[in-house]
């Protein structure tokens, strides 16, 4: 499967434009444009349609792969401890995501594992089958709760660590259970939703 940044470089050479070319219509820098096709980077979400204007392909088409659904990322500092847990919230999380999104139609729990290269696949299943190194690694990196919130009809992709609340709003509808967003494997969690939609 292609990445973005693969399919990017197809269709712009496909459109018979160099990537100055490209940079040029789009108002960017000529490095913004390697940076995409080297897949060190996405384009925001008015460069992506206008790509996928100028380029005659779908946003969908672009981003097929799951390579990247967010956009608009905006990071909060918290403390934990202030908020409460309850008989009905068995997680300090969970009353932090409740708290700042109070009129969201629903909020999801989602499982998260890391999306592992194939030399790191190759290593676990040789050198560690039974411990799982890497997605051991990656918890202890990011020890945060994750929710799938819709509000509005616009769904966002929450964070809830100790010390931030990250919401990342999602430039296409995700109805599956199971996704991948980046080097990320999400699972909805449970079907009972902490808010019932209305």
């Amino acid at each position: 499967m292609m990445t973005f940044g693969e399919k990017l470089q197809n269709t712009r050479k496909g459109a018979g434009l160099s990537q100055e070319q490209l940079a040029e219509k789009l108002s960017v820098s000529r490095s913004a444009v390697a940076k995409w096709e080297n897949d060190n980077g996405i384009p925001d979400i008015d460069n992506l349609k206008a790509i996928a204007q100028l380029l005659d392909v779908s946003i969908d088409y672009l981003l097929e792969n799951g390579s990247s659904l967010e956009f608009d990322v905006m990071r909060e500092p918290i403390d934990i401890n202030a908020f409460e847990k309850s008989k009905k919230r068995k997680f300090r999380h969970d009353t932090v995501v409740l708290s700042k999104f109070p009129d969201a139609d629903s909020i999801i729990p989602l499982w998260r594992e890391k999306k592992l290269s194939k030399w790191e696949t190759a290593f676990e299943w040789i050198l560690s089958p039974a411990f799982g190194a890497f997605d051991f690694i990656d918890k202890v990196d990011n020890d945060g709760y994750y929710y799938l919130v819709e509000k509005k009809g616009q769904q966002y992709l929450v964070n809830v660590s100790r010390e931030f609340v990250t919401s990342s709003k999602l430039v296409r509808r995700i109805d599956e259970q199971k996704f991948t967003i980046g080097k990320h494997k999400f699972k909805r969690l449970d079907p009972q939703e902490l808010v019932e939609k209305v």
